[in-house]
């Protein structure tokens, strides 16, 4: 079995609606599962206000998204190889897409924290190469989780 990279994790939960499901154990696995390098990393769901917020006010773009990543290394880990991060989730974005796509609350959250953490990496899907390979690893960590590919219907 492959050694677990060192990880300081914080999980916030300013609006609560998503605690009780996507417990901080359950997190912790799938962060785990998605680090290349060591991390601090926060884990913080938000509701749709602070979302719309801080995605109108660092990308431009006026609505709340599910999941937000603010990595403070251009290329995802400092000097010291530690990759350090905020991720921020948007319960009710979240939720809505689990829904509309037909997916467990599991599996939704279980995918946007692993892209949240690749995206703290350094990973981007800024073009068709980028997604394919960001993608690609996403499939495989998620299978790793148990879950089925989240860019394929079931």
């Amino acid at each position: 079995m492959p050694e677990k990279n060192k990880l300081n994790l914080s999980v916030q939960y300013p609006d609560p609606r998503l605690q009780a499901q996507l417990t901080r154990p359950l997190i912790r696995r799938w962060v785990q599962a998605a680090l290349l390098a060591p991390a601090e990393l926060t884990i913080r769901f938000v509701d749709a206000g602070e979302g719309r917020g801080l995605n109108r006010d660092y990308r431009g773009k006026d609505y709340a998204t599910n999941v937000l990543t603010f990595a403070y290394d251009d290329d995802g880990a400092a000097d010291d190889g530690v990759t350090r991060a905020d991720i921020v989730l948007c319960g009710e974005v979240l939720e809505r897409e689990a829904q509309e796509q037909d997916k467990t609350l599991l599996a939704h959250g279980a995918h946007l924290i692993v892209h949240g953490v690749l995206h703290a990496q350094g990973y981007d899907h800024e073009d068709e190469d980028e997604a394919q390979e960001m993608e690609a690893l996403e499939t495989e960590i998620l299978a790793g989780l148990g879950f089925a590919d989240p860019y394929r219907p079931e």
